[in-house]
């Protein structure tokens, strides 16, 4: 079939395998130009088929010749339908993993379900007896509580005040303002329910009790804190609380490992265009300004280059840099002083007709259907293309 992007809203209802395919090549090519890096050798990764928790999966395997597992919730393809992204890259990763002589196996399902930690516990004893890292990416809106049955809803909302500013929708350049209603309680706590750390917790403990962790075990889970004019809608908002407490949920973690040696991590990344990042409200604006002073700088940096930077350059060392708040910070670059003040400025001005010039909008874009499989030169996307695609080591 002839497959084109259909976009409803924040998202892609359609995703080109090729495409995606080109998409963890890139990856895998930038990985191997940057040079081996002395990492786990067992990784689980939660949240393994697209962003950042991709990224890792890709930086474990060709980085460091990791053996690999990779946790997801992705819809499989069915003739005339496509998959969800994460379908075609796990099978694009998986294929070049195994024909490089790499461990990579996956389970697709509800990753805060019983059922699915045990599926996972049962195949790490079977192949690889214990795991020397476990990535926690997950981005879910809903969560169902795998002991009250309870299902959860996360929003992204302010809390006390109703939120006005400025937003672009970047399908057609228009930048208009938008006002968010202030959540209340239970927003603020099915949103912690949902993105907090009780599940990335969960499946540490789960793991411990079973004996899978390897003496110097490390856990890492990711972050995002942002600037001054995102913080009403994201760090100081629903989202943000429940960011707090995945954060604390990393101490409460570490002293559950210390009989082992264990540290568990939070890293807080930069803004990037992802799935979850485009339907937040004003962040698409700030990522499109961000793009330009970053690339005009020569900063800029996307999910790979992250999680290659964080791998090399602060995880694996003897002594781990963190903040005063025991968080890893590879948002270093994105916040800046001279880039933030430069992104504030450019906020004041930014309107339709102005963000064809002073932002990077086009990028934003690019990045935006490179997630589904789409915008990549390389592709020829007037070519019919199997749709029907399976992923090697899925479980």
């Amino acid at each position: 079939m002839i497959i084109e992007p259909k976009t409803r809203g924040f998202i892609c209802i359609t995703s080109h395998p090729t495409g995606c395919e080109q998409n963890v090549l890139n990856q895998i090519d930038y990985i191997k130009s940057k040079g081996k890096i002395a990492g786990a050798k067992n990784v689980l990764v939660i949240g393994a088929s697209t962003g950042f928790g991709l990224a890792s999966r890709i930086t474990s395997a060709f980085g460091s010749e990791a053996s690999t597992i990779g946790v997801f919730f992705e819809k499989p393809p069915s003739e005339g339908k496509t998959a969800s992204p994460g379908w075609y890259n796990t099978a694009a990763f998986e294929t070049v993993a195994q024909n490089a002589g790499l461990y990579a196996k996956s389970i697709n399902g509800d990753a805060y379900s019983k059922e699915v930690k045990a599926q996972t516990i049962k195949l790490i004893k079977e192949d690889l007896g214990e795991i020397d890292l476990m990535i926690y990416s997950l981005a879910s809106p809903v969560r169902t509580h795998p002991e009250s049955g309870i299902r959860y809803k996360s929003t992204l909302k302010p809390i006390g005040d109703t939120f006005t500013n400025k937003t672009v929708d970047f399908h057609t350049g228009e930048v208009k303002e938008i006002s968010i209603e202030p959540g209340t309680e239970e927003d603020i706590e099915n949103t912690i329910a949902v993105m907090g750390g009780e599940d990335w917790e969960m499946w540490i403990s789960e793991l411990k009790k079973e004996n899978l962790l390897s003496s110097n075990f490390k856990t890492v889970a990711y972050s995002y804190i942002g600037p001054k004019i995102t913080e009403p809608v994201y760090r100081k908002g629903t989202i943000g609380k429940a960011k707090d407490h995945l954060e604390k949920t990393a101490f409460t973690i570490t002293n559950l490992l210390k009989d082992i040696g264990g540290k568990a991590y939070v890293s807080v990344n930069k803004a990037l265009v992802t799935q979850s990042s485009s339907a937040i409200p004003v962040i698409p604006l700030y990522i499109s300004l961000l793009y330009k002073v970053m690339k005009e700088k020569g900063v800029h940096e996307g999910c790979i280059e992250q999680i290659q930077r964080l791998y090399s350059e602060r995880l694996f060392l003897n002594q781990v840099p963190q903040d005063s708040e025991g968080r890893i910070r590879i948002d270093d670059l994105e916040m800046r002083s001279d880039i933030q003040a430069e992104v504030s400025k450019l906020w004041e001005q930014a309107s339709t007709e102005t963000l064809p010039s002073i932002g990077d909008l086009e990028g934003y874009k690019n990045d935006f259907f490179h997630l589904f499989g789409f915008s990549y030169d390389q592709v020829d996307y007037d070519k019919e293309s199997n749709e029907i695609v399976s992923i090697p080591g899925l479980q």
